[in-house]
């Protein structure tokens, strides 16, 4: 079924944190002037990894506590890292999108609590250090060892009792929900890369078939953490330059590796009807969705056939062809495994105009998000198609059968976009956009 035989639904409002800041604009802007968010990781002492940089937030960029009402100011000391980034996001896009909710005014709120659901992709959340060395020293041997069976009868007894309440992954869209007073249908999805446009999808499915009206939705996860940083370094996935300015290269001849970031976004995704109703902003409409999982031995492995189908099936549904796509946003992390197998899979839709398709990459600026990382992608393809504008793309001379090279910022006539997210854990997403009513 095309999406013309549905209630059509919309991006009405876009909300983003990553390295550069608080807000789509921050981000836009500094893709616009080609100034990066990676640097070297400041939180913690890295110096003892092989990749040392990060998209880290400035200390003092973003505080949760000043965004919440005063009434759940409390509720703060169990939010992690991750939950304040779904937070903080979700008041941008509330701001940006121009409604009222429960912790933005006490009048009534814009749309009906009842029919606004929420549905945000998360990571594997890493506990913070100080909380969890703290109760680990309890079962340290005489002789420096750790004793494992102290830890399981008594060590973890001094974790404060309120510790896991912080890092299970449907905290985000708990907070959310809670902080803005969201009753509609809700749910957490955790598939890495592709969390945010699988909850998207979601959110989709939920209006269509009319149990809500709008819903906030995306992802958002912290991986400057030496815990998170640590399993990346492990993938053997990670850059081991520590220039900032251009260590992550996206489909080029000699990438060398992805860096990690913290961030994500969480978008207003509305009935067409609703938006209308209540003269909302549309910033473009979501015209198709592809989802698949990777069938390989290795679910692990990235699957050009499985991510080949998913844009096929996003363009099927869209009733968009191929020529259509003006402009591509991939993951383009800069793992080459990732990006030959993301190269091929777009060859094999889009032939030998792919080279004609300009590409937008946002992790060269951002790091890589994980589960915000879409969220992220969807929100500047949606910037895009509303500005009729390319930012500047950070990149090598030479890419690999796609344009993704290094380009200046320029304007641009763009109708439809495509945004892809493959996954370390198989899944994949492919989301056809449509520029919105001028």
């Amino acid at each position: 079924m095309v999406q013309s035989d549905r209630e059509k639904v919309v991006i009405s409002g876009v909300g983003i944190i990553s390295a550069l800041g608080v807000g789509i604009d921050a981000l836009w802007d500094a893709m616009c002037e080609g100034r990066t968010g990676i640097k070297r990781i400041e939180r913690f002492d890295p110096s003892g990894f092989a990749s040392q940089i990060a998209g880290e937030l400035e200390e003092d960029a973003f505080k949760v506590r000043k965004i919440v009402p005063k009434s759940h100011r409390k509720a703060t000391k169990v939010m992690c890292r991750d939950t304040e980034l779904a937070v903080g996001a979700a008041a941008s896009c509330v701001e940006d999108a121009g409604i009222q909710t429960a912790a933005t005014s006490e009048e009534d709120p814009t749309l009906n609590p009842d029919r606004v659901g929420c549905h945000i992709g998360a990571g594997l959340i890493s506990a913070e250090l100080n909380e969890l060395a703290a109760a680990l020293v309890t079962s340290k041997k005489e002789d420096g060892t750790f004793d494992i069976a102290h830890w399981g009868s008594e060590g973890m007894q001094n974790l404060t009792p309120l510790w896991l309440l912080k890092y299970l992954p449907n905290m985000l869209a708990c907070h959310v929900t809670i902080v803005h007073d969201l009753r509609g249908p809700s749910n957490t999805i955790t598939c890495c890369e592709a969390s945010s446009g699988l909850s998207i999808a979601e959110s989709r499915r939920v209006i269509q078939r009319g149990d809500a009206d709008a819903c906030l939705s995306g992802g958002a996860e912290d991986r400057v953490n030496p815990l998170a940083l640590y399993r990346q370094h492990c993938t053997n996935r990670l850059a081991t330059s520590n220039d900032s300015s251009a260590v992550v290269t996206p489909f080029a001849q000699d990438a060398q590796g992805t860096v990690v970031g913290e961030g994500g976004g969480i978008l207003l995704i509305e009935s067409e009807t609703s938006c209308h109703n209540r003269d909302g902003q549309m910033w473009c409409t979501i015209e198709g969705i592809g989802c698949k999982q990777a069938t390989g031995e290795c679910p692990l492995k990235p699957d050009a056939t499985a991510l080949t189908n998913a844009i096929q099936k996003a363009l099927d549904e869209s009733g968009c062809d191929a020529s259509a796509i003006d402009v591509i946003v991939p993951l383009g992390s800069g793992v080459p495994e990732f990006d030959t197998v993301e190269a091929n899979a777009l060859a094999t839709v889009f032939g030998d105009r792919l080279n004609e398709i300009p590409m937008i990459t946002t992790i060269p600026y951002t790091g890589n998000c994980m589960a915000g990382n879409g969220a992220i992608a969807v929100g500047i393809a949606a910037k895009a198609l509303k500005e009729q504008h390319l930012p500047v793309r950070l990149g090598a001379e030479d890419t690999v059968n796609v344009q993704a090279q290094a380009a200046p910022s320029t304007d641009a006539t763009l109708n439809y976009a495509l945004v892809v997210s493959p996954s370390e854990g198989g899944q994949c997403v492919a989301i056809v956009l449509k520029r919105g009513e001028a």
